[in-house]
C-alpha cells in the first residue's frame, strides 16, 4: 500500500468536482428512456463521449466515476475513455459495487453486493486505468428502517471494500447514502445520518483504513422528499456541517456530496451554502467539500442532447455551464 500515492490522488480527485457517470445498465436504460432513446452499448458510449469530450471539462471536473462497460470503451479516435480523461488532467475511477439487495425480514433494509473477488476486479480495473473506486450503501428511513443490523453490516462492507482498494493503491470513495425517499422529518434524517456515519468511521478505523487516502460521499441532511415541511437552504447547510463535524475525522482530505435526486439547481444551491458557511470557519471544517453528482450534473445536458448528433455541441455547452456552477458552489463563490 503506497500511502503517499493514495493521499496525493485523493487530494487531486476532490480538487474540483467529481462527475458520477457510473450508471448501471439498468439505470442508464431508464435515463435514456426519458428522452425516448433505447440504451445500447454504442448509444451509451456516444452519450458518455459527449460528456468526457466537452470543451473545458477539465477546468471544473477533477474526477469521473465510470461503469464497467464505460471503462472498456473508447472515443471515436479509439482512445480509451480512461486515457482520454487522464490526458485532460481528470482522474478516472470505477464503480465496483454490484447493486443492492433487499432483506425481506428487515423492512426496507438493503445490503450491497460485490465483495466476492473484489481484489481480482480491482487489479483488472487498475490495468484499465482506474485510480479510484466507489461503493454505495443505502439506508431507507421508515418506522423500522434502517435497523442496527443493516447499519453494522453496511459499515463492515464499506470498510472491507475501502481496505481492499487501498491495498491495491486505489483511492476508495465511501458512499453511505441515507435516502431522501419517504416522508420522514428533517430531524430524523439528521439522527440517522449521524448514526450511520459514526458507525462507518468506527469500522473504517477498526479495519485500518488510512483516512488520508479515502474520500467520503455522503448525503446532505434534508427532509424526506414527501414531507410537506422541507428544511430551508441554510438549515440544510448548517446541520449537514454539524453532522460532518461530529462524525468525520480531520484526516479525511475531502467530502464529495451526492445529490440524491435533488434538482440541479437545489443541489448546487445547497453545496454553495455549505461552503459559504465552511469558509467562515475553515478550522472547524478542515476537509475540501465538493460534489460527486450524477443527475444534477448531467440531467440538463441529457435532455438537450435527445440522442441527436446535431445537438451534441449544445448539450456540451449546457453540461459545462452546470459544471462551472457546481465548481463555484464547491468554493462558496456562486
Amino acid at each position: 500500500m503506497n500511502t503517499k500515492l493514495l493521499r496525493q490522488n485523493a487530494r487531486k480527485i476532490v480538487s474540483r468536482t467529481i462527475l458520477a457517470a457510473d450508471e448501471s445498465t439498468g439505470t442508464i436504460k431508464k435515463r435514456l428512456a426519458t428522452i425516448g432513446i433505447e440504451s445500447t452499448p454504442e448509444i451509451n458510449r456516444q452519450y458518455r463521449q459527449l460528456l468526457f469530450t466537452a470543451p473545458g471539462i477539465e477546468k471544473n471536473v477533477s474526477g469521473v466515476i465510470l461503469y464497467d462497460e464505460t471503462i472498456r470503451q473508447s472515443t471515436d479516435q479509439k482512445v480509451p475513455f480512461s486515457a482520454h480523461l487522464e490526458k485532460r488532467g481528470i482522474v478516472p475511477g470505477i464503480k465496483v459495487d454490484k447493486g443492492t439487495v433487499q432483506i425481506p425480514t428487515l423492512g426496507q433494509d438493503k445490503f450491497t453486493q460485490g465483495l466476492d473477488k473484489l481484489s481480482d476486479r480491482l487489479a483488472e480495473y487498475k490495468e484499465l486505468g482506474a485510480k479510484f473506486a466507489k461503493w454505495r450503501a443505502v439506508y431507507t428511513i421508515d418506522k423500522i428502517s434502517p435497523s442496527d443490523t443493516i447499519i453494522e453490516r453496511n459499515a463492515h462492507d464499506l470498510a472491507v471494500y475501502a481496505l481492499l482498494c487501498q491495498q491495491a493503491d486505489i483511492v476508495p470513495i465511501v458512499e453511505p447514502e441515507v435516502l431522501m425517499e419517504g416522508n420522514h422529518p428533517f430531524d430524523k434524517d439528521m439522527v440517522i445520518s449521524e448514526k450511520v456515519f459514526t458507525k462507518v468511521f468506527e469500522l473504517l478505523k477498526e479495519y485500518g483504513v488510512d483516512f488520508g487516502g479515502m474520500i467520503l460521499k455522503p448525503n446532505m441532511i434534508t427532509s424526506g422528499k414527501k414531507n410537506a415541511k422541507q428544511a430551508d437552504v441554510k438549515k440544510v447547510a448548517e446541520i449537514s456541517l454539524k453532522v460532518l463535524k461530529k462524525t468525520v475525522p480531520t484526516a479525511v482530505p475531502g467530502i464529495a456530496f451526492l445529490s440524491g435526486g435533488q434538482s440541479p439547481d437545489l443541489a448546487t444551491i445547497h453545496l454553495n451554502e455549505i461552503n459559504k458557511m465552511r469558509n467562515k470557519n475553515k478550522s472547524s471544517y478542515p476537509w475540501r467539500i465538493t460534489a460527486s453528482y450524477g443527475r444534477a450534473l448531467q440531467g440538463e445536458a441529457l435532455e438537450a442532447w435527445g440522442g441527436k448528433k446535431a445537438n451534441v455541441q449544445k448539450a456540451q455547452e449546457i453540461f459545462i455551464a452546470r459544471a462551472e456552477k457546481v465548481y463555484k458552489a464547491s468554493q462558496g463563490k456562486l
